[in-house]
């Protein structure tokens, strides 16, 4: 049984002379904890991530992605799925990738941490976050793709 865990995270895009700051965690049936930091200046929000207690025997990706009905994986993400290792949009974290995987997966800190920052945008793709459901999310990796015990969510609301 997959049970969707919540937590508003709001973000507030207003004048570019204003600066907002909003931190908000949950933790996951199997005892990870998500929590996510935002942080808007002068219009350019980030978002910093962090993690601990993740299974570092699962890999996951972690980005922004638009709401899925339940049941379904988080999709589409910003930064999409992140095969290259590069970017600041998605971040595929896992200890034990498949060799394809080595140098691109980042592994866990001890512990099951991790630690990223992600460029924050109102749209992903033809989405506009203002319309639709967004959310920083984490699931498990392509290896476990249909395996939904795994997923968080933090929904973002922009102003």
């Amino acid at each position: 049984m997959r049970k969707v865990l919540i937590l508003s995270l709001l973000l507030s895009l207003a004048l570019p002379q204003n600066s907002y700051a909003a931190s908000k965690s949950i933790t996951g049936e199997l005892g990870q904890t998500l929590t996510a930091s935002a942080t808007i200046v002068a219009d350019k929000a980030v978002i910093t991530v962090t993690g601990k207690r993740f299974d570092e025997s699962v890999g996951i990706y972690l980005a922004i992605c638009v709401v899925p009905k339940k049941g379904l994986p988080p999709t589409p993400c910003g930064g999409g799925v992140n095969k290259a290792g590069v970017g600041e949009g998605s971040f595929w974290i896992s200890s034990n990738p498949p060799p394809y995987g080595i140098g691109l997966a980042d592994p866990f800190k001890p512990g099951g941490r991790f630690s990223y920052k992600i460029r924050m945008s109102k749209k992903i793709g033809k989405f506009d976050c203002k319309k639709v459901k967004c959310a920083v999310t984490v699931r498990a990796d392509h290896l476990r793709s249909q395996d939904r015990s795994f997923d968080l969510y933090l929904p973002i609301t922009f102003k």
